[in-house]
């Protein structure tokens, strides 16, 4: 996972000038794993998750859609960057109910991939 480092300053300018969406929310978890603190990252939507993400430094494939609700895990350096870089703390309750749409969001998506071949085939 990414730390901090001096290039929060070059990340938090091309987030501004990207005018990187809102609301994006960390928790305050810190769950211990593998020697470190971990925190959970969620959005309103999927896209502004993995823009968010990516912004951070956190790779597409960390994202966990399997999880009871997806997020991506991220150290307390990471949260402190999302945070510096506009994310806003989430309380529990806040990061469940992204966690319900993100959920949902994914569900509808994969109803559409799965009916698409089959709605085209209608017109081959």
């Amino acid at each position: 996972m990414p730390e901090t480092n001096g290039n929060d300053w070059q990340l938090m300018k091309k987030a501004c000038a990207e005018g990187v969406k809102m609301p994006v929310y960390v928790d305050n978890v810190r769950i211990k794993w593998r020697g470190k603190e971990w925190c959970h990252l969620v959005a309103d939507n999927l896209e502004e998750l993995h823009e968010f993400a990516k912004g951070v430094g956190l790779k597409r494939s960390w994202y966990q859609s399997s999880a009871s609700y997806p997020h991506y895990d991220v150290t307390v350096s990471t949260r402190a960057l999302a945070l510096r870089l506009g994310a806003r703390v989430g309380c529990r309750k806040t990061v469940i109910q992204c966690g319900k749409k993100l959920k949902a969001e994914q569900g509808e998506a994969l109803i559409e991939k799965k009916q698409a071949p089959r709605q085209l085939g209608l017109f081959i």
